[in-house]
């Protein structure tokens, strides 16, 4: 196993890493809408936000040889499921290959965010 870390994204807010590779394919933690350079959460409507997190999630996927195109698998986390549409729409800009994906709503995510995502994905 192999812990992925870049400075590019913002540093864990816990005991656990940006990422991990397994036998070629990367599990990313969830990324949220923190600023890598301050930690502060960037914006406040859903589309600030979602920019952010995939930003966020591109540069783990990078740090760890992968990228938006070779994901498999996404998980979602909405704190108000009436952004879904919103949310589609940037999602659909950086993950054009469609990967499998789940999207719930959650009570309450980490600093009060509006979304989290988390990818699986083939590394080279």
């Amino acid at each position: 196993m192999e812990i992925v870390s870049t400075k590019n994204a913002p540093g864990a807010i816990g005991p656990y890493s940006q990422a991990m590779i397994l036998n070629g394919v990367v599990y990313t933690s969830g990324q949220v809408a923190l600023s890598p350079e301050t930690g502060e959460v960037v914006g406040t409507t859903i589309e600030e936000q979602a920019e952010q997190v995939m930003k966020n999630l591109g540069a783990v996927l990078e740090a760890a040889g992968s990228c938006y195109e070779k994901t498999v698998k996404t998980t979602c986390f909405l704190a108000d499921m009436n952004d879904f549409a919103a949310f589609n729409e940037i999602y659909g800009k950086y993950f054009t290959g469609k990967p499998a994906r789940s999207c719930v709503a959650v009570k309450t995510l980490p600093k009060n965010v509006l979304c989290e995502v988390e990818a699986i994905a083939s590394v080279e």
